[in-house]
């Protein structure tokens, strides 16, 4: 149901908005309680009256309301796992309600602040600053200038420190929760690694302490006692720079949340259905978390250790019911490297039993480098085999060994013979340029490889005779991120980035490929807020007053904000994104615990100095990453323990 008040302000500006369909709710699968009606009797437990004044019965009365926000459009927003996973998680407990929200695009966003109109939810259409809890998804670097964006259209003071007990709380959580340090002065507390059941613990602790009239500085302090708590405003700079906590009872370090049954964790098989087309339209499993790899460069692949598997029973039971209840025609099961699940051969050949004659394909969009990974793809492609994506990340052995990458020439090579052979039309290579140790030699590897690869796909080709070969060379900036072993150097300069893809778009690439590369002015502004601490607050807020927003979309990213606040808050881009740490440096994000242990990053970090490989422990002997002690977790794969 619908804030009649607010909808019929909002209504009318649709017809003047790019995709209108992104903000009218009703959606399938769609819901809400009943309750959060206006002029709904508060004091008529179990019932409520609808706008048309029908009376409902309602099973529990929600007293406790939770505005969950994307921070970008809603075709990104509703593709976010996060959101549908926590959305469910609350919705599932006793008297309360979440809704979701995303940030309006612009030419709404100018209206909204014409007629004084605030950031509102979906399901009704309410203000979200009149919810007891505001939950913001951390997913990159480049979304914070649309976080403070949201919060002042939202009408909330941008810092936590300025908001009163009227205000509801601000969360946040995700990926850049593992270094929350630039975005801390706007947030209340943030979640540390994986939600699904520290938020249930979160909303009670602060449901008791609005039961008992505790003040924000009281209801603060409680929180923190939860583990996987992290409240920056009771944490302050210490001898060295560290941050120590303050007061008793908060936790130092703090340590990441992690499920640790996850097969036994609820899949969200009843997601709500868009009318309007989405970034990843398709009912979705994912299969497992965590990933065992070693790729030095990748955040993910260390915060979200230890590996966990969900059941062949479980994603196939999934699936059935997803679809059931969704009406998609394609299902993904996804994860950081879905073809290493133990099980995966088993899963896809129950998944093409089942659906066999539907029509419903299925995806498998983390695609591993080996004829293997080929082969699995071919088992879910059918008919539609329009693209398959490998990722070499560098142009050399040499390279990919210092990044523990631990894939060959020849598993490349052997991939595509077997995908092109098979009948794909088009592949995909992901480099990055700017990695620790490169040389020009890398760089121009870069081009030799693909060039090579381009070969073999020619006269794999030949054999279903077919001459329209496509590949593409996507190259991205590399940023160095926290929690990683290259967290202690910066990225390379600027200049030097700029440099380097001059070397690579003069190589004579054939023309049969098409080269992308990303922007290096909106890569340093990701490595500057990536490698910060407290003091990138101010450097946000003013780049977001300089008009910076959307900056992750390459039409509305302008670097001449970022510099122009980086100079009036008297900072330099250039020096946050390439300073380097001293090994025995206190580390901005020294305080947040994922699990990998220092020592195992430095180990790490003087294995890659000698180009020496580390194996993946899901399928090799444990490499004693710290993880699986620290959490005490139990993980098993396939039937077997796994420490």
């Amino acid at each position: 149901m619908r804030d009649h008040s607010l909808w019929e302000k909002i209504e009318p500006l649709l017809a003047r908005v790019e995709k209108p369909s992104r903000y009218l709710n009703h959606e399938y699968n769609a819901r809400v309680d009943e309750l959060q009606v206006t002029g709904v009797d508060s004091a008529a437990a179990g019932v409520a009256v609808t706008s048309d004044g029908a009376v409902v019965e309602t099973a529990v009365k929600a007293t406790y309301r939770v505005a969950l926000l994307y921070p970008d459009t809603y075709e990104l927003g509703q593709s976010n796992q996060a959101i549908a996973i926590l959305s469910h998680a609350i919705n599932a407990l006793s008297g309360c309600v979440a809704e979701r929200s995303f940030l309006p695009w612009v030419d709404l966003i100018t209206l909204m602040r014409e007629r004084d109109i605030p950031l509102f939810t979906l399901e009704t259409t309410s203000p979200v600053a009149s919810f007891d809890l505001f939950g913001i998804t951390l997913p990159h670097e480049l979304a914070a200038t649309n976080i403070v964006e949201a919060l002042d259209l939202a009408g909330l003071p941008l810092y936590s420190k300025d908001r009163g007990s009227e205000c509801p709380l601000v969360l946040g959580g995700g990926p850049l929760a593992f270094n929350p340090e630039p975005l801390a002065a706007f947030f209340d507390a943030f979640v540390i690694g994986e939600g699904e059941e520290v938020t249930g613990e979160f909303i009670a602790v602060h449901r008791a302490c609005l039961a008992r009239g505790d003040s924000r500085e009281e209801t603060l302090r409680a929180l923190a006692t939860i583990e996987g708590v992290y409240v920056p405003s009771l944490y302050a700079p210490g001898k060295g720079g560290a941050l120590l906590p303050q007061v008793n009872g908060a936790s130092l370090p703090i340590t990441k949340r992690v499920v640790a049954d996850f097969d036994a964790c609820s899949i969200v098989v009843d997601p709500v259905v868009p009318f309007v087309e989405v970034a990843h339209d398709r009912f979705t499993v994912e299969v497992l978390r965590g990933c065992s790899r070693g790729c030095r460069f990748c955040q993910a692949g260390m915060i979200y250790r230890p590996v966990r598997e969900r059941t062949a029973d479980t994603i196939v039971d999934a699936v059935a019911q997803g679809l059931a209840n969704t009406g998609y025609d394609e299902v993904s099961l996804t994860s950081l490297s879905t073809t290493d699940h133990s099980q995966i051969e088993q899963i896809l050949r129950r998944l093409n039993r089942l659906l066999a004659n539907t029509g419903v394909g299925i995806s498998i969009p983390s695609q591993r480098l080996d004829a293997f990974g080929v082969a699995m793809a071919r088992m879910v492609a059918g008919e539609k085999k329009t693209g398959l994506t490998f990722a070499p990340e560098a142009g050399t052995q040499r390279l990919r060994d210092i990044i523990n990458k631990n894939v060959t020439e020849t598993d490349l090579f052997d991939a595509i013979a077997c995908a092109y052979a098979a009948g794909w039309l088009r592949c995909k290579l992901y480099f990055m340029i700017g990695l620790p140790e490169e040389t020009d030699e890398d760089v121009l590897g870069i081009v030799e490889l693909a060039n090579r690869a381009y070969a073999v796909a020619k006269d794999a080709a030949e054999v279903n005779r077919r001459s329209n070969v496509r590949m593409s060379v996507s190259v991205a900036i590399f940023v160095p991120q926290p929690h990683t072993p290259f967290q202690w150097g910066g990225q390379i300069a600027h200049s030097e980035i700029e440099r380097r893809l001059a070397l690579l778009r003069s190589a004579h690439l054939h023309k049969g490929i098409k080269l992308h590369w990303h922007d290096p002015a909106s890569s340093r502004v990701e490595a500057a807020l990536a490698r910060s601490g407290r003091e990138a607050s101010e450097l946000i807020e003013r780049a977001w007053r300089q008009g910076a927003r959307f900056d992750a979309w390459s039409e509305h990213f302008d670097a001449s904000r970022w510099e122009e606040a980086a100079s009036f808050c008297g900072l330099s881009l250039a020096e946050l994104a390439e300073r380097d740490f001293a090994l025995d440096e206190a580390l901005p994000w020294a305080h947040i615990d994922s699990g990998v242990s220092s020592d195992f990053l430095l180990s790490e970090l003087k294995r890659s100095r000698e180009a020496a490989t580390s194996e993946d422990c899901s399928f090799g002997s444990c490499i004693d990453c710290g993880v699986c002690p620290a959490l005490d977790a139990d993980v098993v794969l396939g039937g077997d323990s796994r420490g």
